[in-house]
């Protein structure tokens, strides 16, 4: 589709939003000057599409009423915008019937043209979840990855290919890498790509939003077996290197404490239970958390609701008998 072809389709969407747009606003909106805007109005009303110019201080255009929507026509990026919001939100429980999010995203499949239903598929059938929430302060809500990016890897994980990639490290440092990657995950908030780095020989996982490239290159690879990239990813991230390793000794089960401190989060180390007890049973667990920021623990540790020791950093026991004393204060108050 030619440039000014897409600008004339953008400015019926932009109408077809509703109230009346300014001829300023729709200039900066499509990246051209206002008597371009007015030859793409024209071009409209060609068509038969309804647009009314509305005169006065706070004049623009408009559609008229009772003008019928055309179909519906996704770019690439609306498409897996939406697909994705589908799967989220079913995931997360935010659909009020979970039948109507995936007959919708059938729908939405079958409309596209063939070689971007492919690709958006490839995503689909390669993309992998966490459940995981992430509190240990290293942030989240993020700048989305880039629509062809995230397809090109997709399509590599599936295919087994390589790829390479240009990344920005947290520390800004630009590099160049040639990835095996074994699966795209969404976690937290965020999209990452995990697999192997070929130069080095070991398990890495990257942010999409620091890559600012992404190539498949000849070549195949072979992938581990019964791999579970998200489970891998997490538990790199577990055993990760950050600014604080807290080290606790909790009073419970497993489950427990996974309740509050995912694997993501923090690692467990359970002794195996002594003759005649029960593999069940509450005991003293080991707890180990790597993370940038200790403010968040306090109220996660009274969230769990068991004993517990802080074996290190003093720093945290400090926090924690602040928060007592802040819950206490407030329990006070008349």
């Amino acid at each position: 589709m030619s440039r000014p072809a897409g600008r004339v389709l953008t400015l019926l969407e932009l109408l077809q939003s509703g109230g009346t747009r300014t001829v300023a606003e729709l200039a900066d909106r499509l990246g051209v000057e206002g008597r371009t805007v007015r030859r793409y109005v024209d071009q409209l009303i060609d068509l038969d599409v309804p647009v009314e110019s509305v005169r006065g201080r706070y004049g623009g255009y408009r559609i008229g009423p009772g003008h019928r929507l055309p179909p519906l026509m996704f770019s690439d990026d609306e498409a897996l915008s939406v697909l994705l919001g589908l799967i989220a939100g079913r995931r997360a429980g935010l659909t009020t019937d979970p039948t109507a999010s995936e007959t919708a995203a059938a729908k939405i499949r079958r409309v596209l043209p063939r070689p971007v239903a492919r690709r958006l598929d490839t995503l689909l059938d390669t993309l992998a979840f966490t459940d995981d929430a992430d509190e240990n302060g290293r942030g989240g809500g993020t700048a989305a990855p880039d629509a062809g990016i995230l397809l090109t890897l997709a399509d590599a994980v599936r295919h087994r290919r390589p790829v390479s990639i240009r990344y920005t490290g947290r520390d800004g440092r630009r590099s160049e890498r040639t990835l095996h990657p074994y699966g795209v995950v969404a976690h937290a908030g965020r999209w990452y790509v995990t697999g192997v780095d070929a130069r080095i020989g070991e398990d890495r996982t990257f942010r999409l939003e620091r890559v600012a490239d992404a190539r498949t290159l000849p070549g195949s690879f072979e992938t581990p077996p019964d791999l579970d990239p998200a489970q891998r990813m997490i538990s790199g991230f577990a055993t990760a290197a950050y600014r604080h390793e807290v080290i606790l000794r909790v009073h419970g089960t497993a489950e427990q404490i996974r309740a509050r401190l995912p694997a993501s989060l923090a690692s467990v180390t359970e002794d195996e239970p002594a003759t005649g007890e029960d593999p069940a049973a509450e005991r003293w667990l080991r707890v180990v958390v790597r993370a940038e920021r200790l403010d968040w623990l306090p109220p996660v540790l009274a969230a769990l609701d068991r004993p517990f020791v802080i074996e290190t950093p003093g720093e945290l026991r400090d926090l924690v008998t602040a928060f007592a004393e802040r819950l206490a204060a407030s329990a006070r108050r008349t």
